[in-house]
């Protein structure tokens, strides 16, 4: 166990850190792992061009980190934390990495078009798309869950990903993949997340319909299934008690931190995940779907 994982701090460490909506990472008083400082790079993404949506913060900036130093170019899509945006960039460039910054709303087929676009003009292709944004917002009572929140949640976590796939389609060859965003609650059920919960079992199948449907063109479609994670969505969106002791309930007693999560990004989109697709990779810390 090296230094970093003995300071992970465990549910009981977690105090109900309350932000409002949208939450920036910069904002966070205890700030999420995600600057990949454990990881060790193999050069397993060398000339490959990745996009990855909601790369400004969290699970995202931590895919977007990882696979620039496997050496992709990355383009990083955002909607609204600029700063957090281009402090994603500046990680990326230090590292000697090239990143494209764009400002998009998923919700938009024609801005995930022009994403995708943009992204190919910059860096002559594209090999990876990672659908990655998402919006929730905690309800106690389910009929509390507005029209326009339902609307939201499903057009970004869901339409989105349709969207984006959707246009990028056209770009992605055999060897090329599609890597989705779930969580565990869309297997499991959360009662304050019901909308959210809905849009991620979606993912669930879409992810292993979709693959299906490409197959045969070779290309390979697969989902990441997070557990609790703590990034600026839980402080933003969730209400106190839910924040406090927030990874409590798995069996490592403690949340994933991003950079915890890139690794398994990085195995779908590389050769050593060649013969995967359909797969729902679950990183959950002790969070089975069984529960």
């Amino acid at each position: 166990m090296n230094s970093k994982d003995e300071k992970r701090p465990k549910a009981e460490d977690i105090e109900a850190e309350q932000l409002p909506y949208p939450a920036k990472q910069s904002d966070m008083k205890r700030q999420p792992d995600s600057d990949l400082s454990n990881y060790k790079a193999a050069g397993k993404l060398q000339g490959k061009v990745a996009l990855v949506t909601g790369g400004d913060s969290g699970i995202g900036r931590a895919v977007a980190v990882a696979f620039a130093l496997e050496g992709a170019s990355v383009a990083i899509l955002y909607n609204e934390n600029t700063s957090d945006a281009e402090e994603t960039r500046r990680m990326i460039e230090e590292r000697g990495g090239k990143c494209l910054v764009i400002k998009a709303d998923v919700r938009d087929s024609q801005a995930c078009r022009d994403a995708i676009a943009q992204t190919v003009k910059k860096f002559g292709g594209l090999n990876v798309l990672v659908n990655n944004a998402a919006y929730q917002m905690a309800q106690k009572k389910f009929a509390d869950i507005t029209e326009e929140q339902l609307h939201r949640t499903f057009e970004t976590n869901i339409y989105g990903y349709f969207y984006m796939a959707q246009a990028a389609l056209p770009h992605l060859k055999e060897g090329d993949c599609i890597i989705n965003t779930g969580s565990i609650v869309g297997l499991v059920g959360n009662p304050i997340l019901v909308d959210y919960c809905a849009t991620k079992g979606a993912i669930a199948a879409f992810t292993k319909s979709l693959a299906l449907n490409l197959g045969e063109r070779g290309i390979r479609v697969n989902a990441v299934i997070p557990g609790p994670v703590w990034t600026p969505n839980i402080p933003g969106t969730m209400p106190p008690e839910e924040v406090e002791n927030f990874g409590h309930e798995v069996a490592l007693k403690r949340p994933g931190q991003p950079e915890e999560l890139a690794p398994a990004y990085v195995l779908l989109a590389s050769e050593d995940g060649s013969f995967m697709t359909g797969s729902l990779v679950h990183v959950t810390g002790g969070k089975l779907s069984s529960d």
